[in-house]
């Protein structure tokens, strides 16, 4: 069987009057467009902040799960993040595993933080 297409788009927010540290909240939609079953085992995130800062963050699954995500089927979660500017950017990697036992990575795109209006 073929490895699955992953398919991950965020939502990221600003919380509104939050500064140092500036609060943003992101809703995470992982998408499993098949063919089979894919488990989530772990994440990799790279989060850098106006200033150049580059944070790593790594771990087990996503809010305490390892989600089996059936084919055709969209598994969401919501996460927050801190940075010290009002401007980042985010982007990583799930480690997946098939449903014959094979791990793959599914990138995380960079996605912006941003406060309102910042940028324009």
């Amino acid at each position: 069987m073929a490895t699955p297409t992953i398919h991950i788009r965020p939502h990221p927010s600003y919380v509104e009057g939050s500064q140092d540290p500036y609060q943003f909240i992101y809703l995470i939609e992982i998408h499993n467009l098949g063919p089979g079953s894919a488990q989530l085992l772990a994440r990799r995130w790279i989060i850098t902040d106006a200033n150049g800062k580059i944070v790593e963050v790594e771990g087990p699954g996503v809010v305490g799960e390892q989600p089996v995500i059936p084919p055709g089927e969209t598994f969401r979660y919501q996460s927050g993040v801190p940075l010290d500017t009002p401007l980042g950017v985010m982007e990583g990697s799930y480690r997946m595993r098939d449903e014959a036992g094979n791990e793959f990575d599914a990138p995380i795109a960079p996605f912006t933080l941003a406060v309102p209006h910042i940028i324009n």
